[in-house]
């Protein structure tokens, strides 16, 4: 089951408020997402997100193609409210209003990943 990464960059300093805006996010409606033809696509299994100075990460933990997350979470009502929430303490605004600008910030800022272990890839199996 793989992870991905999104980064944020934002204004350093304000990781409290940062905070506090995640504090009060509202879950998606469904873990469940579809693709392009509206076929299931795959399941958000959990998030995390992450702050230090002025970079934010978000990690994604889910099953599925990774390209229609995006698709779902720019459905969302909760991510637009953080999305606005957050807006004053990015570095670089960008336009995340309808699914296309959702989408490409989404890909531009997905982190490349070198690494990705878990227990169901152990040499010693379980």
């Amino acid at each position: 089951m793989p992870y991905a990464a999104i980064t944020y960059r934002v204004k350093p300093g304000h990781e409290d408020e940062i905070a506090d805006i995640f504090a009060g996010f509202q879950r998606v409606d469904t873990p469940d997402f579809a693709g392009d033809d509206g076929a299931a696509a795959g399941l958000l299994l959990g998030t995390a997100v992450f702050i230090k100075d002025d970079i934010m990460v978000r990690v994604i933990h889910y099953e599925g193609d990774f390209a229609a997350i995006a698709r779902h979470m720019a459905k969302q009502r909760g991510v637009h409210l953080i999305e606005d929430q957050l807006a004053p303490y990015l570095q670089e605004q960008r336009d995340t209003s309808d699914e296309a600008g959702f989408g490409r910030y989404f890909r531009d800022a997905t982190m490349r990943c070198i690494s990705q272990l878990s227990v169901q890839t152990h040499p010693a199996g379980r």
